[in-house]
């Protein structure tokens, strides 16, 4: 089995192209057709997450995938071999950059049948991302406002498309170029970040999905209504957290440093502030399935490259330019 591989954090270092054996895990074995790319692994492959999330070395990177089951495990119920798959495999259990993958049953769901190969992969951690937010943290609901930052990326393109599922009206930054875009996916309220400021625009919100930096997250505590959520999924994490993922008491520590200072600034506004690390969740991907079956979430694909130019794909990611998601095919 070939696979790209790190062997150690480094930035500036690129992924190397390897011949592994094929796992054996008791789960389902999964041949790998397409791979979708992610910050997070560019994040991980920098070594900028290794406080919470300190992998062994050398690591396969990748975390969404769709493919084909070719081997099931004695203990599955849900899948057979043949089944047309895909997953946001488990922290710890990562590596879709690769021709196979065992995968646990729990994080799987069956690919929408309305999909390519390349689409589904494009799906899983952004959407279970927007599900995790809006659905599980936020309780989006009906005419309720909610602020989606950079909405032409791979999160912000399927939040806007659940948000507005929900019921909300949904204001978003972005570059004019892409307000055509925005505005397909249901965007309400468009904001030039490049000519304008959201908060001299934005008043009273109900909900923040931040994905940008700290002063950005601090402006964003400014406009929402008193009670309302912010929720950052690019940080700082929060002693919440480390709780969740069980993290040494070290690490809570570091993290309820880091956060402090943000926290009480949304304390003294009167609101509330969360980081999500978006978990692995099979039962959730196959309530996105439906949605997508249904044309209420569409996935936005910028580029599929090929999976010797793995390493091309991710600097894409790096870019920033991207709109929507990047995706490997490998078969």
């Amino acid at each position: 089995m070939k696979a790209f591989t790190i062997k150690k954090y480094d930035k500036k270092g690129v992924m190397q192209f390897i011949d592994i054996p094929i796992p054996k895990e008791d789960e389902v074995l999964v041949e790998i057709y397409a791979a979708g790319l992610n910050l997070l692994d560019s994040k991980i492959k920098s070594g900028e997450f290794k406080l919470i999330l300190p992998y062994k070395l050398p690591l396969i990177l990748g975390h969404d995938v769709a493919g084909i089951i070719t081997k099931v495990g004695k203990n599955v119920t849900q899948f057979k071999i043949g089944d047309e798959v895909y997953s946001r495999v488990a922290d710890f259990h990562i590596g879709t950059l690769a021709e196979y993958i065992a995968i646990s049953e729990k994080d799987v769901a069956f690919k929408p049948k309305n999909l390519s190969m390349e689409e589904a992969a494009s799906i899983p951690l952004v959407a279970l991302t927007a599900w995790q937010a809006l659905i599980e943290k936020a309780n989006l609901k009906k005419d309720q406002k909610i602020f989606i930052q950079a909405g032409s990326g791979g999160v912000g393109t399927i939040a806007i498309q659940l948000a507005k599922h929900l019921g909300a009206t949904v204001a978003t930054t972005a570059s004019e170029k892409s307000f055509t875009m925005l505005k397909e996916l249901g965007a309400d309220v468009l904001i030039d970040y490049k000519k304008e400021d959201f908060e001299t625009i934005l008043r009273d919100y109900d909900v923040v999905l931040n994905s940008q930096d700290n002063k950005t997250l601090e402006k964003s505590l400014r406009i929402l209504s008193a009670g309302g959520n912010a929720i950052s999924i690019s940080g700082p994490p929060t002693p919440d957290f480390a709780k969740a993922i069980e993290a040494p008491w070290f690490v809570k520590m570091i993290l309820s440093v880091i956060s402090l200072g943000i926290r009480r600034k949304a304390k003294k506004l009167g609101v509330d502030y969360s980081f999500l690390f978006m978990r692995a969740e099979g039962t959730q991907l196959q309530e996105i399935s439906k949605l997508i079956e249904q044309q209420v979430i569409k996935p936005v694909v910028d580029k599929v490259f090929t999976f010797e130019k793995t390493n091309q794909a991710l600097e894409y990611v790096e870019s920033g330019r991207a709109k929507g998601k990047v995706v490997v095919k490998i078969k």
